[in-house]
């Protein structure tokens, strides 16, 4: 048991230091009560993104889907926050969660409905808007960060995921 311990330990001080402090947030997973702590996805190219079911961007959706398919195997996760900030999502988790599923086949991590921006943030948009400067104007902003764990970049609603500027963002960080 002794010689467990230390191994323990070693492993464990190399998985806090691994993790960046802005990824290092427990997260609930949309429509559960499970929490998932994001320094599992650390090291890899991470596109944030806050989501809402009935809005003028909603048809991202697709697009989001595509390029986490596409990209998910070399080292690159989309990670969904629906939002009520700007009053287009559902205001039940269940109904968010269903109709990502049915409408565009949502497979990406998708988390718990809470809030993006202000005083209010969740703990993870505190960080982003703290690390970047940026606070969502609208749904669909999003927050992309380097396998080391820091915001490269930031684009407004109206840049498509399957834009040439964030593909060639995300592309060159893979």
């Amino acid at each position: 048991m002794k010689k467990i311990a230390p191994l323990f330990i070693l492993l464990f001080s190399f998985y806090s230091e691994a993790c960046s402090d802005l990824l290092d947030t427990e997260m609930r997973v949309l429509d559960s009560s499970e929490s998932v702590n994001l320094c599992e996805y650390t090291d890899q190219v991470v596109l944030v993104v806050n989501v809402a079911s009935r809005c003028g961007y909603t048809y991202q959706y697709s697009s989001l889907q595509k390029l986490y398919e596409d990209y998910k195997n070399e080292g690159f996760v989309v990670l969904g926050v629906p939002s009520r900030d700007f009053m287009q999502e559902y205001s039940d988790e269940a109904d968010v969660a269903e109709f990502c599923s049915t409408e565009y086949g949502v497979d990406f991590p998708m988390f718990a409905t809470s809030k993006v921006r202000g005083s209010k943030a969740n703990p993870l948009y505190k960080k982003l808007i703290a690390q970047s400067g940026v606070s969502p104007s609208w749904n669909f902003n999003k927050y992309l960060i380097s396998r080391d764990g820091k915001v490269v970049s930031t684009f407004g609603s109206r840049v498509k995921p399957d834009s040439p500027e964030l593909l060639s963002q995300i592309e060159e960080l893979l």
